[in-house]
């Protein structure tokens, strides 16, 4: 009898191993039975030719777009709700100064720690790898990398951790488009800092028109009587709605978060993770109430409700659109792009990852493998994929897992 459920028990575990190599998300070699969490499949990269897949289904968007046409051909008026009438979210206006703060942290977080661990990128597939050892791992594919497939590292920074994607800051969010005769005459700031301005976020660099009165939709064209009779300026001749040939850029928004020189790396790094989950549950609420849009082909973004017009798309069969954007709706991981580095269990030994065990090994965002290198703890949501219920064995206990 006891002879019975031993062998029952070994063919289930061997069957939960076979599920695993298969694809599926169910981990291997446990370290408890009992707690064991699933593994967490990860987005594979998608080819040049490949779009990005839709938020909304074809099917949805159709029935909106029929619904639409439908409502212009009636004269009545539409009931438009904040921010779609050009209003504020009131409740969302100090989410957007603490997304707005928390990313400042962060920044100057991940710069301090960036001096005492090392970065990698490859220069031909632009992998990012965290930690003194850069690893032997062989996944780089890419037009012009070697045979082997081995990577070629060179030293990387800031912007290969957190990438920064740009956006055209708009005077009027429900205003015209940029038009491509004005790409230059616009500024282009961090697109989180343009979303957290259009909900609520005041930066005299960078105004912006805050309503009192509501626009209107009748018969599907919108009635702005703010246009017609101004408030708070005459006419906009004091407005200053760009700065692009003055000395302000981009990274301005970035300003170091001010951080005693006392303070410990673990103590630096520990703030960066608070500082990295509040923003992202931070620009998660603001994306529930205002939208932005992303092209299908390559990573430019526009917050806003429609995309600009501005012809410098040159992604996939971008001849076919004239240079135009083939925009829809964005999701958070487009204004914040997730660079998923492998993680490595224990980076006080200095043994690279090795390519032959490559199946054990978990990945985490890039900046969260930083901070929790420098000493930060882990939030229990990553414990999907970077497989921390699984032992990584030695190369000679490899072909012992069962």
């Amino acid at each position: 009898m006891i002879a019975r459920r031993l062998h029952g028990f070994i063919k289930q575990h061997r069957e939960g191993v076979r599920r695993n190599f298969s694809g599926k998300t169910v981990p291997l070699f446990y370290t408890d039975l009992t707690q064991s969490t699933e593994f967490v499949e990860l987005p594979r990269r998608l080819q040049r030719s490949e779009r990005k897949p839709l938020v909304t289904s074809i099917n949805e968007l159709k029935r909106r777009a029929r619904l639409e046409r439908k409502s212009r051909q009636e004269v009545r008026e539409i009931a438009l709700r904040p921010p779609e009438n050009g209003l504020l979210v009131k409740r969302l206006v100090p989410v957007a100064h603490e997304v707005y703060r928390a990313r400042q942290k962060l920044f100057s977080c991940a710069s301090r720690v960036l001096e005492n661990i090392l970065v990698h990128v490859c220069r031909v597939c632009q992998e990012v790898h965290i930690g003194a050892v850069p690893h032997f791992i062989r996944t780089c594919d890419f037009a012009g990398s070697l045979p082997t497939k081995e990577h070629s590292w060179v030293r990387g920074g800031i912007e290969h951790v957190l990438p920064l994607i740009e956006s055209f800051h708009l005077y009027d969010r429900l205003g015209r488009a940029v038009s491509h005769e004005e790409r230059l005459l616009v500024d282009r700031i961090p697109a989180i800092v343009e979303l957290c301005i259009q909900a609520g976020l005041d930066i005299p660099e960078y105004p912006t028109k805050r309503r009192t009165i509501p626009v209107y939709n009748v018969a599907g064209k919108i009635i702005d009587f703010e246009r017609k009779f101004p408030r708070d300026y005459s006419n906009g001749k004091d407005i200053q709605t760009h700065g692009f040939w003055e000395k302000r850029n981009s990274h301005k928004c970035t300003e170091s978060h001010t951080l005693s020189h006392d303070d410990s790396l673990q103590d630096i790094a520990t703030r960066g993770m608070e500082a990295w989950e509040k923003v992202q549950s931070g620009v998660s609420k603001l994306m529930t109430k205002y939208t932005a849009q992303t092209c299908g082909f390559c990573p430019e973004v526009q917050v806003g409700t429609k995309g600009h017009r501005a012809r410098i798309c040159q992604a996939y069969k971008h001849q076919m659109r004239d240079g135009q954007h083939a925009w829809q709706e964005a999701t958070m991981d487009d204004l914040m792009p997730p660079v998923y580095v492998w993680h490595v269990p224990d980076p006080q030994n200095g043994k690279p990852l090795v390519d032959e065990l490559r199946r054990y090994y978990g990945k985490l965002p890039a900046v969260v493998e930083l901070f929790v290198q420098a000493g930060a703890g882990i939030n229990k949501a990553y414990g999907g994929v970077m497989r921390g219920d699984v032992v990584v064995p030695g190369l000679d206990e490899e072909k012992l897992v069962v």
